[in-house]
């Protein structure tokens, strides 16, 4: 399987929501949390999502999705599916 991670700042409802999609899914993913009063930060992120400037930002196999909408809408396509290398789940 495709490895998820899921770059967060806490107390982001969207963080929560991509995080709490992954999980009832049984997609396993890491998290990391980016603490935005840290100098660097913003720019660690945008680094790593490829100029993702909002929370979520989710990356498969280093290949930078976006955020939760992003998320949610390769799991109705179908895409996310076959970018984590398994049968669809509901999206």
């Amino acid at each position: 399987m495709a490895r998820v991670t899921v770059y967060a700042t806490p107390f982001c409802v969207y963080c929560v929501g991509a995080k709490r999609y992954l999980a009832r899914r049984g997609i396993p993913f890491d998290e990391v949390r980016i603490n935005l009063m840290r100098p660097g930060a913003r720019d660690r992120i945008q680094a790593a999502s490829g100029g993702g400037r909002t929370f979520p930002q989710i990356v498969i196999d280093g290949d930078p999705i976006g955020g939760f909408d992003s998320l949610r809408a390769l799991g109705r396509s179908g895409e996310l599916a076959r970018r984590l290398g398994s049968p669809p789940a509901a999206g």
